[in-house]
């Protein structure tokens, strides 16, 4: 059985629409950024420290509802709001989760782990 020219035609065609979609298809994002950024211009802008810890509370919700990946600095941005909020044992487990989640951010954790350590101290 010998396949004719019209038949090749299709099927390249098919094979060829067939590529065309898959790349129309948008990649995941590596990271869920939710409302985060918008949070941190709100920190920077001196709004609601309680309402920043709800949204980005809730935030991390629907990020691991969704299997997906919180970014860089989220969970050291909550820490901070933690801290202005006086829940000093909330901060530090956040502090450690973003170093655990972030090694290239150890020192940094680890300098704001030792203050928050050395003010609750006193």
């Amino acid at each position: 059985m010998s396949i004719t020219l019209p038949a090749m035609r299709i099927c390249a065609g098919l094979v060829l629409g067939s590529v065309l979609l898959a790349g129309c298809n948008a990649p995941k994002p590596l990271y869920q950024w939710e409302s985060y950024q918008p949070q941190v211009y709100g920190y920077l802008k001196g709004d609601s420290k309680e309402e920043q810890v709800i949204a980005l509370e809730r935030d991390l919700e629907k990020i691991k509802a969704k299997n997906g990946a919180v970014p860089p600095g989220y969970h050291a941005q909550l820490g901070l709001l933690y801290s202005s909020l006086g829940k000093d044992d909330q901060m530090i487990q956040q502090f450690r989760t973003e170093k655990a989640l972030f090694p290239e951010s150890a020192a940094y954790m680890d300098f704001l782990l030792s203050n928050a350590t050395k003010g609750v101290k006193q």
